[in-house]
């Protein structure tokens, strides 16, 4: 399973209701959320994400996710930081939910994608090949 079909399932299944149904519109509203901008709303940006956990002072969080022990939690407030509060209203509105409702779904959804990712080898893939893990590696190491 790709990482966001993943997603899409994950998210889906919190939210429920009409949301959760459309699949084309969960990925599309997921890719423009997470996509880092380099995607044009069909992927999630890993090293983006990554890398913007970092440069808010998440680093403590986003390693807990790609490392094998426990996630970090990370709070709705934090996430509409990272993400920017008009984007993730544009998603509310898009998916016909309550903000909460999404932010309280990427709570769950976004530290459990970074760390299946993360898991047996597969991140090198998910950023971008040795180009992409240097770069977040390099993020992690300013």
């Amino acid at each position: 399973m790709d990482l966001m079909q993943m997603a899409t399932q994950m998210l889906g299944a919190k939210l429920g209701g009409s949301a959760g149904a459309n699949n084309d519109l969960l990925s599309s509203v997921i890719g423009n959320l997470l996509g880092g901008g380099n995607s044009g709303g069909q992927g999630i940006d890993l090293g983006a994400l990554v890398g913007g956990l970092q440069n808010s002072g998440l680093g403590d969080i986003a390693q807990s996710w790609l490392g094998d022990g426990d996630n970090a939690q990370i709070s709705r407030s934090q996430i509409t930081d990272l993400l920017g509060s008009d984007k993730v209203q544009e998603a509310a509105s898009q998916l016909g939910t309550d903000q909460n409702d999404l932010l309280r779904g990427l709570q769950e959804m976004i530290p459990q994608v970074v760390d299946k990712s993360s898991s047996g080898g597969n991140l090198l893939d998910s950023v971008g090949g040795i180009g992409g893990l240097a770069s977040l590696a390099s993020k992690f190491l300013k």
